[in-house]
């Protein structure tokens, strides 16, 4: 399980750099109401909704299964909020760049800890 959790974990960071370029170098929409763009969104999104969600799942499952974890499962609802916040703001560029930032590191500071609690459950074994 610990595999496919990573696996995980390293995609949503591909796709959180890849979001955080997008935010970066797109202009503000000038109709949030855009049907187009909402059409672009729904379907670009969609596959990154599905797997933070199996992410989830998968980080939910081993956190309960390993001694000690340094995630804990708020700080699990709150990374996965994040990521639905940092996807829908890099296309709609509705927020400022500190905050979507602070965001994008929250999400990476989160996913490396359990980077580190796969790396020292399978170690240990």
């Amino acid at each position: 399980m610990s595999e496919t959790l990573e696996q995980h974990i390293w995609t949503i960071k591909e796709h959180l750099d890849l979001l955080k370029e997008q935010y970066l170098s797109s202009e503000k929409p000038t109709d949030k109401k855009d049907y187009t763009l909402f059409n672009k969104v729904k379907e670009e999104t969609g596959p990154l909704f599905e797997l933070i969600e199996e992410w989830y799942q998968e980080a939910e499952r081993f956190l309960k299964q390993i001694p000690q974890p340094t995630v804990f499962p708020l700080q699990l609802q709150n990374t996965k909020d994040n990521f639905e916040l940092v996807l829908l703001h890099s296309y709609y560029i509705d927020v400022k760049k500190k905050r979507y930032m602070e965001l994008y590191h929250s999400i990476h500071f989160v996913l490396n800890q359990l980077l580190d609690d796969i790396n020292r459950t399978t170690s240990s074994k």
